[in-house]
């Protein structure tokens, strides 16, 4: 939506097909749904069906949001997103790729990588597949494409152009091999920049299957498997998309082919190790594209598997090539949203820390402890003032080589670090 303000219409009741319209949800999940939606842009817009509410529970939280809202009003009128990374979301390919097939969920793939961001602390924005112009993704280093697999011609060349204009790619599964009307192509439409070829079909779903986790000639490992040097492999994915190589590729992950997983005495790996890569890693210039030809998001999505996460976040980070514009290191599940405003920036903590995080409403906030926050500053900007704008504090501050250091000692539900620039 560019500088448009955009307002966030955020019900008090409880939303489900069985339209409950005079119910209200609890006080903690509409503290935490109104914190996401002022995170990551939006103006509250607070509804409550029926004229003469029974159920006055939501008074005090909705009265609350809107004090505060209003009092710190002037770091919430966001110029620009600074976050570097977008994840693109396709609508056509939601329409016209998806046959009903598991591997074929779109919504699945894009909320596996959404969900693997937030627990990385990695700030992005969403990007449409209608709104590749160079205009719109001149601000972000890396597009990150969860199985998007519907790509008009004329869509694959602005991703070309993005590429060589030095943005970087994070590709997965079947991204770019069928037209904007749900046709396959014999090949990827971004073939050239994936350095690979399709070979499919499709296969899968498979059962006890792994990837193995390799050195490098030197004896090292690449930094797309760091926190995964010592697990020798891991588990794969349920869909694979056979791929032939077009260029030369580090092996960090290599696959390891489905075998018996019953009865006991025949679980063990017919074939041990192969040469048959499941991450694709090369540069262009200075854009770097990683492509994996199988369901890693999707799969998160499915199972949660820690590893496949930080798989996908080791990959996001490599690709971007950067220092990340903030980084938030401390306990708990937090979405970080970054933010510049006229004379500010903000950094946007949602404490996301809950047992039905996967599964509203929530029934209590729980804190999480101290954050260590460090924020890149703009090039040529100085601090003036610092704030917390939930706690109403002024925390200790120092900058080291242009990064603003501080602590926020507790985060309830949401907080922001709200920083004057002079």
């Amino acid at each position: 939506m560019g500088r448009k303000p955009v307002g966030g219409i955020c019900s008090v009741g409880l939303e489900e097909q069985y339209r409950w319209k005079d119910s209200v949800q609890s006080d903690a999940e509409i503290r935490i749904w109104v914190a996401e939606a002022i995170a990551n842009g939006l103006r509250p817009w607070i509804t409550k069906f029926n004229a003469k509410p029974i159920d006055r529970r939501w008074f005090k939280a909705v009265e609350e949001i809107y004090g505060w809202h209003h009092s710190v009003e002037r770091y919430l009128r966001n110029e620009c997103p600074a976050a570097r990374v977008a994840l693109v979301y396709s609508e056509q390919t939601r329409d016209f790729y998806n046959q009903g097939q598991l591997h074929q969920n779109v919504e699945e793939h894009a909320r596996g990588a959404y969900h693997a961001l937030i627990e990385a602390r990695i700030p992005f924005e969403m990007v449409h597949d209608g709104k590749l112009e160079p205009s719109n993704l001149q601000p972000y280093k890396l597009l990150i494409l969860p199985n998007i697999a519907a790509l008009s011609h004329n869509q694959c060349r602005q991703l070309r152009a993005y590429v060589e204009g030095g943005g970087s790619l994070v590709a997965t599964f079947e991204t770019s091999l069928y037209d904007e009307w749900g046709q396959l192509h014999s090949d990827f439409g971004l073939a050239d920049l994936f350095g690979v070829s399709s070979k499919g079909p499709v296969e899968g779903p498979m059962r006890n299957s792994y990837l193995s986790i390799r050195r490098d000639a030197k004896g090292g490992y690449h930094p797309v498997v760091r926190g995964l040097e010592d697990a020798v492999r891991i588990i794969n994915g349920v869909f694979r998309l056979p791929v032939e190589p077009k260029a030369d590729f580090p092996s960090p992950v290599t696959l390891v082919p489905s075998y018996p997983d019953l009865p006991m005495e025949d679980v063990f790996p017919r074939v041990s190790q192969t040469d048959t890569r499941e991450l694709y890693l090369r540069e262009i210039g200075g854009s770097r594209i990683a492509y994996f030809p199988w369901d890693v998001t999707r799969s998160f999505w499915q199972f949660l598997a820690v590893d496949h996460g930080r798989l996908f976040a080791n990959a996001v980070d490599w690709a971007t090539n950067e220092p990340r514009p903030v980084t938030v290191k401390g306990p708990g599940v937090l979405d970080v949203t970054l933010w510049r405003q006229k004379s500010s920036m903000t950094v946007h903590l949602v404490n996301l820390t809950n047992p039905m995080l996967m599964k509203g409403p929530f029934r209590e906030l729980i804190p999480v402890t101290a954050q260590q926050v460090e924020l890149q500053l703009p090039p040529g900007e100085k601090v003036g003032k610092v704030r917390l704008l939930k706690a109403n504090q002024v925390p200790q501050t120092r900058v080291e080589n242009g990064v603003l250091k501080l602590t926020v000692p507790q985060i309830l539900d949401h907080e922001v670090v709200a920083v004057d620039l002079v």
